[in-house]
């Protein structure tokens, strides 16, 4: 398998770990210096913002998951680029404490090191979010 299907790979495998509620199958997707950053105004929504490292990302995708369900992911476009990979995915939201559910596209960009993801800026609407927890 070439470094194109090797970071498709680790990343499908990361997704299904997100998308089944497995932050711990996500955190060994990533690099133990691995970043994650939603982006987006911290002060118009608070879960935006960088982590960084195994036990920060940990707690932080275990909040995220249980806080926010996704469902039924469509990759819409996969760009891979040397250690670089932009993907574009179609998927529902489901904020769990009051199951109400919102379509929505996602902009995922990573950066690989050593086989693992070391870099994950998330670009998600949001205000969509914002209005789902409101």
């Amino acid at each position: 398998m070439g470094q194109r299907e090797e970071r498709l790979a680790v990343i499908r495998s990361a997704y299904a770990a997100r998308d089944g509620g497995d932050a711990e199958g996500l955190v060994i997707a990533f690099h133990p210096e691995g970043l994650f950053t939603l982006m987006g105004d911290k002060s118009a929504l608070a879960l935006t913002g960088s982590m960084q490292g195994h036990p920060t990302l940990r707690g932080a995708f275990s909040r995220l998951i249980d806080e926010f369900g996704f469902e039924g992911r469509e990759i819409l476009a996969e760009l891979v680029d040397g250690d670089r990979v932009a993907v574009h995915s179609r998927l529902v939201v489901r904020y769990r404490p009051t199951g109400q559910a919102s379509s929505t596209e996602i902009l995922d960009l990573f950066r690989f090191k050593d086989g693992k993801i070391i870099e994950l800026i998330e670009f998600a609407d949001t205000a969509q979010i914002k209005a789902m927890i409101a």
